[in-house]
């Protein structure tokens, strides 16, 4: 089983190598987002949430190259708003409701989901396009809903979860690693 899963493991990531020029796209509208003074709102349920976290974690504090810190917030880690939200307006609100509130023209939402058709980050992907703001989709299967609702859509096509959220931390990594690279090059400091 274990030979299994990291067979397919390593095709999937040998599959990224396919993808370069939309990641790259993808990274580039997330750095000129962070350059020209607007924010990355990140949310996803479960294992995405943790990931939305991590990435938020990598551009405000730093990947691998010390630079200044840039704003970026997972929206699923304020349990108050979370469950005010969830409780007054429905679970497909939490972010939705948070983009309402934090979203500016100029900001970018990436909506991490590995089915591609989670209720709240569509909800969340919606306000973000009526408030003009960009939207990025981490995605996985088919790409589902959220696939042609989103402006630019990274679609890691497995049929199992954990490969999907595997693919997605690696592409975040890359994304921050990119954004460390170019914010280096342009703004030319180290913290």
């Amino acid at each position: 089983m274990l030979n299994t899963m990291v067979d397919t493991h390593i095709q999937i990531m040998e599959n990224l190598k396919t993808m370069g020029s939309d990641l790259d796209m993808a990274g580039e509208t997330l750095l000129q987002c962070l350059l020209h003074s607007g924010k990355l709102l990140i949310c996803g349920n479960g294992g995405s949430a943790s990931d939305a976290q991590h990435f938020a974690a990598e551009i405000v504090g730093r990947f691998e190259q010390e630079r200044s810190a840039f704003p970026a917030i997972a929206l699923s880690t304020d349990t108050s708003i979370l469950t005010a939200v969830g409780n007054d307006y429905g679970y497909d609100q939490v972010f939705a409701r948070q983009v309402m509130g934090l979203g500016q023209l100029g900001d970018v939402l990436i909506g991490i989901s590995t089915s591609g058709n989670s209720g709240n980050v569509l909800k969340a992907v919606e306000q973000a396009q009526s408030k003009g703001m960009i939207t990025v989709g981490l995605l996985g299967k088919d790409g589902g809903t959220l696939k042609e609702r989103v402006d630019q859509a990274i679609v890691v096509d497995s049929p199992t979860t954990a490969r999907i959220q595997e693919a997605h931390i690696f592409i975040l990594h890359y994304w921050a690693w990119l954004i460390d690279i170019e914010l280096l090059k342009v703004c030319g400091d180290k913290g």
